[in-house]
């Protein structure tokens, strides 16, 4: 039995499929039905967010054996080769692999050749940024004069190591980090249609862990339901990811902004016993302070989230704290994230980083 990862099995293939960049894609289709067809286009932008994805949609648009058209038809042999990744014509390079200026020009060298059996030669060169200031060059002059039947379309994470010369001679677009909401919508629309049973909850904590990035929401997904055997459950996830137990992490809060470094310890002592990843303490402490700091500020922001079960006891706690004292703790443990590296290791880190954050808390006291 061949099984299909999700990242695959789920990945757009069509425009109206693409979470999240509605610039873009309105930009692109916008171009190809007034027939405006750039010979280059660079999408930056961090990992798992749909580079490379929109650059496979882009060659279906073109070289669809249909039409140049926004919506491929997915049914020509052009369509599924490009989808199979077999096609002569749309040639996925991967930068990383192909640095030097000899792989540069054995690949420039071909585009004069014509199209196999499409319409366009694509040129799908992916980690763009890796290439040496050769091989730049090399494809400077390219980008500035290419082929009637040649397109580009590049990707990179890294735009700042890209050279101006070569983005002024691109249709450039900045991809958006996807937000938890959008997140959280495809991975319920996933477990929905796979039948996996699971808790909203649960699916909130892996959107806000994947960082905005859908590759490592759907990794992260894969990775919870070999875990909880297709029931994926509060408990579950936070195992797998190492989080504390939402409880704890309020109590630890709750001393913290009590200024009770002995109930912190002590609290601190008994969760050394559970299997927990050290900066996922400083994460939730991090997510609460911002919680805090909402209700104190925008009431109306405080809606249904992880922490439901204890609004009532954040909502006191909010109210009986100042804004100082919570501001200098946010500032601290962000700090103190920072620097968890230099730490002999992460759990000393973080005791230390919380007791400073107490004595940073009294300080401001004695100043009033």
């Amino acid at each position: 039995m061949n099984y299909q990862i999700l990242a695959r099995k789920y990945r757009p293939q069509y425009f109206k499929e693409t979470i999240g960049q509605k610039h873009i894609i309105t930009s692109i289709c916008n171009a190809i039905s007034m027939n405006k067809i750039h010979h280059a286009w660079l999408l930056s932008g961090t990992r798992g967010i749909g580079k490379t994805t929109i650059g496979r949609l882009l060659a279906k648009s073109l070289n669809c054996q249909k039409n140049i058209t926004s919506i491929p038809c997915r049914k020509c042999n052009i369509c599924k080769e490009i989808e199979q990744g077999t096609s002569l014509d749309f040639i996925e390079i991967d930068a990383a692999s192909r640095t030097k200026i000899e792989d540069m020009k054995e690949i420039l060298d071909n585009i004069y050749y014509a199209p196999i059996k499409s319409r366009f030669k694509i040129y799908l060169i992916d980690e763009v940024h890796m290439l040496s200031r050769h091989s730049f060059n090399a494809l400077l002059k390219t980008l500035e004069e290419p082929p009637k039947h040649v397109k580009f379309i590049l990707a990179t994470t890294e735009i700042e190591k890209i050279p101006k010369t070569i983005i002024s001679r691109c249709l450039y677009f900045t991809l958006n980090i996807l937000s938890e909401e959008d997140i959280f919508d495809h991975l319920q629309f996933i477990l929905n249609n796979e039948n996996i049973d699971f808790d909203k909850d649960a699916l909130k904590i892996i959107s806000e862990y994947s960082k905005g990035s859908m590759r490592d929401a759907l990794n992260l997904l894969e990775h919870a339901i070999s875990f909880s055997k297709n029931n994926i459950t509060l408990n579950n996830i936070n195992k797998m990811l190492g989080i504390p137990n939402k409880k704890n992490i309020y109590l630890l809060t709750k001393f913290l902004l009590e200024k009770d470094a002995k109930k912190m310890m002590l609290l601190l002592s008994k969760m050394e016993k559970i299997d927990i990843e050290w900066e996922n303490i400083l994460i939730e402490v991090l997510r609460i302070l911002h919680h805090i700091a909402m209700i104190k500020t925008y009431p109306l922001e405080w809606n249904s989230n992880i922490y439901k079960h204890y609004q009532y006891n954040i909502e006191e706690l909010a109210h009986k704290k100042n804004k100082k004292d919570i501001q200098i703790c946010y500032r601290i443990l962000l700090n103190g994230r920072k620097k968890l590296i230099f730490s002999p290791n992460y759990k000393i880190g973080v005791k230390m980083t919380l007791l400073e954050a107490i004595t940073e808390i009294k300080k401001n006291i004695y100043k009033k």
